[in-house]
């Protein structure tokens, strides 16, 4: 059974789209350039710097554009290098592009037992652009090539006429409802809920689909999260454009080019408690696959799987239940200790407003004494 090493969150920064979302994060952002970019590098050079060899083992990863990620044609080109190298990939994509469904069909019947596509209903979109049958048919077609695939809907005030009608022709074409995921007001800082309902009354929809997929997110919606987290070690945020690495999201201090120089060694090491993040942003992803190991939460797979309708082969289903830590070593104290006491130092000497040039020997014992205590 094949166990998961690494996980990796891909940026594809496409912003172009043939759907126009009301609620679309890049929108909301103001930030849908319609712009295709060119790559700074091949998907041959990517894959080189991506080896199973490098990264240590067999690894997740996930491609998702800022616009519809299958619009340039260099994303088939990547998916297939990665599965080439032996890696699982997800793809995330409005599932409209049929051309690009039938390149990815064509590919070697041993890599689509490792190629994943979450796709996302847009519902009001496609039935504006008479889209919905396409959809669908390309959400069959990928499932009868051997691929593994998740449908999830935004819940999104805009939907609430509609949903009745989304469960029925997702029963009726998929076997199974949706899942859902809650969706988010980007327009600021303040990362609330995307709904004019209240908290309970919009949950009260979304719990109406029985999706675990909801009940994760909505569970960890703007919760801080104080574990000890493997970001940046486990997994890590990666720009397909530009080779740059992050840990995460929120944390993006000292970001790396492992395109550039494929050989070298990559710097992998674990944000632990110094996330300064208000939440884990894309929890569902991060967390389930279990870069929080002390956090105990259900697989990828069971947030995703309607297993009644086997949306998932045999291979991607024992994959994606399976958790980092089950490949990885945990760090011991002394480790963790220094990764958290230099951001932990810093803190205190903000809390105190006490400035280096300023400390005395007196206050440098005092200071000495207070840090034993914490």
């Amino acid at each position: 059974m094949e166990k998961i090493k690494r996980f990796i969150e891909c940026l594809l920064p496409v912003t172009a789209c043939n759907l126009m979302c009301d609620y679309c994060y890049v929108i909301q952002e103001n930030n849908r350039k319609n712009e295709i970019p060119k790559l700074n590098y091949t998907p041959q050079q990517i894959r080189s710097a991506l080896t199973v060899e490098r990264l240590g083992g067999i690894c997740y990863i996930s491609i998702c554009g800022a616009g519809e990620t299958l619009l340039p044609k260099y994303s088939v080109d990547i998916v297939h290098e990665l599965l080439q190298e032996g890696h699982f990939v997800n793809i995330t994509t409005n599932g409209t592009l049929t051309q690009r469904f039938e390149e990815f069909c064509s590919f070697e019947p041993n890599l689509l037992s490792h190629l994943h596509f979450a796709f996302s209903l847009h519902f009001i979109e496609l039935k504006d652009k008479g889209l919905l049958q396409t959809f669908f048919d390309n959400v069959k077609r990928v499932r009868q090539a051997g691929c593994s695939f998740v449908v999830q809907i935004n819940l999104y005030d805009g939907y609430l006429p509609y949903l009745d009608e989304i469960k029925r022709l997702c029963l009726d074409n998929l076997g199974a409802l949706p899942q859902v995921a809650a969706t988010r007001d980007e327009s600021n800082s303040n990362f609330v809920l995307l709904t004019n309902l209240s908290k309970e009354n919009y949950a009260m929809n979304g719990d109406s689909f029985d999706s675990p997929l909801f009940t994760f997110t909505m569970e960890n919606f703007m919760v801080k999260r104080k574990e000890f987290c493997y970001a940046g070690d486990w997994s890590f945020l990666l720009n397909l454009q530009t080779g740059i690495m992050r840990k995460c999201y929120a944390n993006g201090d000292n970001p790396v080019n492992i395109f550039e120089n494929p050989n070298d060694p990559i710097p992998f090491c674990a944000v632990g408690k110094n996330c300064k993040n208000k939440y884990c942003v894309n929890s569902s992803h991060f967390m389930s696959l279990g870069v929080i190991p002390s956090k105990n939460v259900p697989s990828y797979a069971q947030l995703r799987n309607r297993e009644s309708a086997n949306w998932y082969t045999p291979t991607m289903n024992s994959f994606l239940n399976g958790k980092l830590e089950a490949s990885n070593k945990k760090y011991s104290l002394m480790k963790k200790l220094r990764i958290y006491t230099p951001l932990r130092i810093k803190n205190f000497f903000q809390a105190t407003k006490i400035r280096i040039s300023r400390l005395t020997p007196n206050s440098i014992k005092s200071i000495y004494k207070k840090l034993r205590k914490k």
